[in-house]
């Protein structure tokens, strides 16, 4: 089965409880940003970091593993480097959604990470900023949506094995 990534999202999005991984101290930054958007749409998102005790009002928690109840799915925003750390903490969690941001760089894909989740029976969200699926999103980042499919960076999830 063929799923596409933004329908993937989507579900990753809608799932119960999501890790938010990666989150950083400084409320500037994206991370923070995205975890303020799916706290004012009611997710259940949490953030997870090692160097923060809360983040917008949320008790975080070190790793995926500690969080209780575990989460559904995980939002991974961390460097490429930490992603396929992160993986192996999603899967040991029992995460069975996982979502590799990528922004302008890197972002969380690694071919390790990306490795490591399929190994795990989990097919990634890969090439897609996390605005362009909440619903009722603003004005730039539906056009942003827009503008990647039109030039045919519609990245797809490869079919799922389970």
């Amino acid at each position: 089965m063929i799923v596409s990534s933004i329908d993937a999202a989507r579900a990753l999005l809608a799932s119960g409880r999501i890790a938010v991984v990666g989150v950083s101290r400084d409320p500037k930054e994206f991370s923070r940003y995205v975890l303020r958007e799916l706290l004012a749409r009611g997710i259940d998102a949490v953030p997870v970091s090692p160097v923060l005790a809360e983040a917008e009002g949320r008790a975080a928690a070190p790793s995926v593993r500690q969080l209780t109840p575990a989460p559904e799915a995980a939002l991974i925003l961390v460097a490429a480097s930490r992603a396929a750390e992160a993986v192996r903490d999603c899967v040991a969690a029992g995460v069975r959604r996982i979502w590799l941001h990528r922004g302008g760089g890197p972002g969380a894909t690694s071919d390790e990470a990306i490795a490591l989740c399929r190994a795990s029976g989990v097919e990634p969200i890969l090439g897609l900023c996390p605005f362009m699926a909440l619903p009722g999103a603003a004005f730039p980042h539906r056009l942003h949506g827009r503008i990647r499919r039109a030039l045919g960076r519609r990245p797809q999830a490869a079919p799922v094995t389970r």
